[in-house]
């Protein structure tokens, strides 16, 4: 543990050696896994599918810009918006979870696929005839994150940390993903994690067990969308800039892939699936265009084109080779050998 904090504490500095990009992809690959450990009490805790967390993810997002940018000259402490984003976004987590308790399987993916694209058309024309969101040209100017200082209006403020570049977002975001994985394990080992494990196996003998299943699931889905609005509120004040352009669903395909990937149920299984899709495709990105001009002394094929059919190609032989995931939970993988043998 004292070598991975160490590692943890000089990895941006050995990052920036090589350029910043790198750092912002850090942190963006830590957004993903705040969001994945989200999505895995709902998929991999609970046993539902959930198509559109990304909107989770917006609401929290845009809560911040809202209530910390020039939009309505409202710049709060980030101590009382992030809460309050992850409080909007369980609220928004009910909301979904309560007309859709009794659905299961492809009727559930569509529901939440809905929901998940209401939520962007709604923050893409909430700019008229009352100008909240600003439309498609997104909130900009959004204030960081400070610490130590008191916002007293768009310009006078008490001295105090500012987090002013992704080295300092880097730190922040690693002690944040540490308290969420703290209380993503005491979930899972908790009465109300084994109860969503019963219900993830077969609902109807975990009903039989006096195991109140609607109340389960609901508290499922805004457990899972509280984590949503925290990342999202943090990428807000990271971003300086939001738009309903980076909540699209090609998003939660992403997230939920990543959980997928990793081995759904498995809390580490899913960070690990959110860093390798977070930095392969980076890579491939930064690869793919050169070995291309030294091959052929120009592109055929575009580096995003590439990227998207290895990443096809990769979730193909997963599902047939290793359909838990690469890291599959204990319950999982005894769950999958019992299926085997009995076929």
């Amino acid at each position: 543990m004292a070598l991975i904090a160490v590692a943890l504490a000089v990895l941006p500095f050995a990052l920036a050696a090589v350029g910043t990009t790198w750092v912002r992809i850090t942190n963006l690959a830590i957004l993903f896994i705040l969001l994945s450990l989200g999505l895995n009490i709902v998929v991999g805790f609970a046993g539902l599918l959930d198509l559109g967390y990304i909107a989770f993810y917006a609401v929290g997002a845009y809560v911040y810009a809202l209530l910390a940018s020039p939009q309505f000259d409202i710049h709060w402490p980030f101590w009382a918006v992030v809460p309050l984003g992850a409080l909007v976004a369980c609220i928004f987590g009910v909301l979904l979870g309560a007309p859709t308790l009794k659905l299961r399987g492809d009727y559930l993916a569509i529901v939440t696929l809905g929901f998940g694209e209401i939520v962007r058309i709604f923050l893409n024309n909430l700019s008229q005839p009352v100008n909240i969101t600003n439309g498609p040209q997104g909130i900009s100017r959004i204030d960081p994150i400070r610490i130590g200082n008191l916002s007293l209006g768009s310009t006078d403020t008490l001295a105090g940390l500012t987090f002013s570049g992704p080295i300092k977002y880097y730190y922040l975001l690693i002690v944040v993903l540490l308290l969420v994985l703290i209380v993503n394990v005491r979930l899972q080992h908790s009465r109300i994690g084994r109860a969503w494990e019963a219900i993830r196996e077969d609902e109807t003998a975990a009903r039989a067990m006096g195991i109140d299943t609607m109340r389960m699931k609901l508290l499922a889905f805004a457990m899972g969308a509280s984590f949503g609005g925290i990342a999202g509120s943090i990428f807000s004040a990271m971003q300086g800039f939001i738009s309903p352009e980076s909540f699209v669903l090609v998003e939660s395909i992403m997230v939920l892939s990543m959980v997928v990937l990793g081995g759904m149920g498995n809390i580490w299984g899913v960070a690990a699936g959110a860093l390798l899709l977070s930095f392969v495709p980076e890579l491939l990105r930064y690869t793919v265009g050169p070995m291309q001009q030294a091959l052929f002394g120009r592109s055929i094929i575009e580096p995003e084109v590439i990227r998207m059919l290895l990443f096809g190609l990769a979730l193909v032989v997963m599902m047939m080779y290793r359909p838990a995931g690469l890291f599959p939970s204990a319950v999982r993988r005894r769950e999958l050998t019992r299926r085997t043998q009995a076929q």
